[in-house]
């Protein structure tokens, strides 16, 4: 789809609900997390080619990400009907945004050199991403519950379940951020094994990775800021 047709596509979205379009955007980031996890396995399988592939898969990803938000932007502004504060709006769309940027980060790490990790640290990697794929789906379905709450009447309770989603989304992060660490220490402790180049990159990788999780846990945050200032 070309980028006019694109940002029609959101613009006659938006018309029907201000709200649709930052679902939209959010899932932006769910796939380019879940294309972020493909990458990984195609790196641990030494397959770059398919690494190459997703990460210019990202990339395109991250350009409808930016697409919406660009666009919602702009039509935020000459609306009139908001039930939340539009300047809080824009302060939460800023992380949700984040973690497509992230991703692509990450896709285009992946490319920059062949995987030498050994077996263990593979398996470890493998539950680090799958552990950041919770998060922004948690993420996800927070937006998807809020946003369809802010579109209809909803009382007190109602609110007080949907961000029930928030503490689970900031476990999710800091169980990401524990197995961050364990894969820190382990792969300076294979510094001999995997040589100062691959150890710089792993650690790029984790530090990126580990981001992806932490820009939904600041998004989610931001979002229950907007709803209680409602």
């Amino acid at each position: 789809m070309k980028r006019f047709d694109y940002i029609r596509t959101v613009l006659d979205v938006f018309a029907k609900s201000p709200f649709k379009p930052i679902a939209m955007h959010a899932s932006k980031g769910v796939e380019a997390t879940h294309a972020v996890q493909k990458a990984y396995e195609a790196y641990c399988e030494g397959n770059m080619d398919a690494v190459v592939e997703y990460s210019n898969q990202i990339d395109s990803i991250e350009h409808e990400a930016d697409v919406i938000k660009q666009t919602i932007r702009s039509e935020i502004s000459s609306s009139i009907m908001l039930p939340v504060k539009a300047e809080d709006l824009l302060n939460f769309l800023k992380p949700q945004d984040s973690i497509a940027d992230v991703a692509q980060e990450v896709g285009f790490w992946l490319t920059l050199r062949e995987c030498e990790m050994p077996q263990d640290l593979k398996e470890e990697f493998g539950r680090f991403v799958e552990k950041t794929v919770e998060a922004v789906d948690t993420y996800k379905l927070l937006v998807d519950e809020l946003g369809d709450m802010l579109e209809s009447s909803f009382g007190k309770k109602d609110v007080k379940e949907a961000l029930a989603l928030v503490p689970r989304v900031e476990e999710l992060e800091h169980e990401v951020d524990i197995i961050e660490k364990d894969l820190m220490t382990k792969i300076f402790n294979s510094e001999d094994e995997l040589g100062g180049a691959a150890v710089y990159h792993l650690t790029e990788l984790v530090k990126l990775t580990g981001d992806i999780a932490d820009k939904a846990e600041h998004a989610a945050d931001r979002l229950r800021t907007m709803i209680l200032r409602r």
